[in-house]
C-alpha cells in the first residue's frame, strides 16, 4: 500500500476528510503507481529501481519531482511506464489505482494515461486500452465488495509532441461503450499547442466525445487560447495560467478588485473547468509568476472570483498525495471549510464527462454525504 497519511480532520467543523464524496478529474494512471507495485513489477521484468524497498522509493520520486520545472519532473514517468508495458502490468496499476481511489473516498474517478506510451512489449492501442479497462473493472469489484460506491472512467491521452494525435483520438472512440470518457492530450506543453492535433479535435467534435486539455501549466495564455479554439476543451488541465490574464486594479484592507481579459472572461463565463493539481502545481513551477508556496497559488483568487475551480492530485506517487492530502493542504493555506470542499466536489461533478442525469446524480450523492458529515 503506499505511505500517505490516512486521517485528516478539518478544523472547526472535525470533518474527517478522507470520509467525504470525492471526484477526481485529473489523475494520471503512471503517476499513481503503489512504490511496492513498481519494486515488483521491475523485478519480474529485470528492471533496476533507484532504491530497494517502498518507501525509500516513494521518497526518491518526491525529491525528484521538486525541481520546479515540468520537463524534470515529467522524467520520473520514464520509471513508471517502464513497468506498464504488459497486460499483467497495465491491469495490476489499474486494480490498485481504483482500489486507492476508493480507500480515500472517491466516488466518481477518471483515470487519465497514454496508450501510445506503452507498447514497448508488444502490445497493440486496443490491448493496453483493454488491459486497463479489465484492471478498472476488478478494482470496482473490490471496492464495492467493501461496501463503497465508485465509478471510473478511462481519458485516453496523446502525447502533445508525438504525431500520433488522430489515431490516438480515433482509438478513444473506439472503446468509448467499453469504459472510455474522453480525450486528453499531454507532454512538454511548451512549444506544443494542440493546434498540432487540430484534426484530432476536428474528428473528436464530428463524434462529440468530450476532450479536457491539458493547458496553463507550462505554458500561459496562447496555450489556453489554443486549447479552446482549436481543441473545443470543456475543461483544462491545470489552466492555473488563466491568472496571467486578470489585472488586479487595487487593493484594499478587505477587497482585491480584478478585472478579466477576454480569455479568463470566456473561461469563467463559460463555465470551463480549472482542473488544478495544488501540490503538482508548486512542483513544476506553475505558480512560479506568483510565489514558489502553495499560499501563493492562484487557487483563491481564481475561486473567489467565481472559476469553476477543482481540486486534483495530478500524480499521487510523485507528489507523494491524495485527493484527501489536497484538500487538507488547501483548507490550511485559505482556510476553507466544509462548504468550500462541497462546492469543489459540486464543480467536478458538474464537470465531469458523464451524461447530464449521472451528474445529476453524482451532485445528489456529495450533497448527502456533506450533510451527514
Amino acid at each position: 500500500m503506499n505511505t500517505i497519511p490516512t486521517e485528516y480532520r478539518l478544523e472547526g467543523d472535525g470533518a474527517d476528510i478522507q470520509t467525504l464524496p470525492k471526484i477526481s478529474l485529473h489523475d494520471h494512471l503512471d503517476g499513481g503507481l503503489r512504490p511496492q507495485t513498481l519494486i515488483e513489477l521491475a523485478d519480474e521484468l529485470g528492471l533496476e529501481v533507484p532504491a530497494a524497498d517502498a518507501e525509500a522509493l516513494g521518497a526518491w520520486f518526491t525529491e525528484q519531482s521538486n525541481s520546479g520545472s515540468l520537463v524534470e519532473y515529467l522524467k520520473t514517468f520514464d520509471l513508471t511506464t517502464a513497468v506498464m508495458q504488459t497486460r499483467a502490468g497495465l491491469s495490476r496499476v489499474a486494480r490498485e489505482f481504483v482500489q486507492d481511489l476508493g480507500a480515500d473516498g472517491v466516488i466518481y474517478g477518471e483515470i487519465r494515461w497514454a496508450p501510445e506510451q506503452h507498447l514497448a512489449r508488444g502490445l497493440s492501442l486496443d490491448e493496453a486500452v483493454e488491459s486497463v479497462q479489465a484492471g478498472i473493472e476488478q478494482g470496482l469489484d473490490d471496492v464495492q465488495a467493501q461496501g463503497h460506491r465508485i465509478r471510473v472512467g478511462q481519458l485516453v491521452t496523446a502525447m502533445r509532441h508525438n504525431d500520433r494525435g488522430l489515431e490516438i483520438a480515433e482509438l478513444a472512440v473506439r472503446h468509448r461503450e467499453r469504459g472510455v470518457v474522453g480525450f486528453d492530450i499531454a507532454g512538454p506543453e511548451a512549444g506544443f499547442l494542440p493546434s498540432r492535433h487540430r484534426t484530432a479535435f476536428d474528428y473528436l467534435a464530428g463524434q462529440f466525445m468530450p476532450v479536457t486539455i491539458h493547458a496553463g501549466e507550462a505554458d500561459g495564455l496562447e496555450s489556453i487560447r489554443s486549447a479552446l479554439l482549436d481543441g473545443r476543451a470543456l475543461r483544462l488541465g491545470h489552466g492555473v495560467r488563466i491568472a496571467e490574464d486578470l489585472v488586479i486594479e487595487r487593493q484594499d484592507d478587505e477587497n482585491t478588485y480584478v478585472s478579466l481579459g477576454p480569455i479568463a472572461q470566456w473561461v469563467r463565463d463559460r463555465e470551463v473547468a480549472l482542473e488544478t493539481s495544488p501540490s503538482s502545481n508548486v512542483q513544476t513551477g506553475a505558480i512560479a509568476a506568483w510565489g514558489d508556496e502553495l499560499v501563493d497559488h492562484p487557487f483563491d483568487l481564481l475561486y473567489q472570483l467565481g472559476f469553476r475551480v477543482t481540486v486534483n492530485v495530478d500524480n499521487r506517487l510523485q507528489s507523494g498525495t491524495s485527493l484527501t492530502r489536497e484538500l487538507a493542504l488547501l483548507a490550511d493555506a485559505f482556510g476553507y471549510d466544509l462548504d468550500d470542499f462541497e462546492t469543489f466536489q459540486l464543480n467536478a461533478a458538474a464537470s465531469a464527462f458523464l451524461p447530464l442525469d449521472d451528474r445529476e446524480e453524482l451532485a445528489e450523492l456529495i450533497q448527502d454525504g456533506f450533510d451527514e458529515a
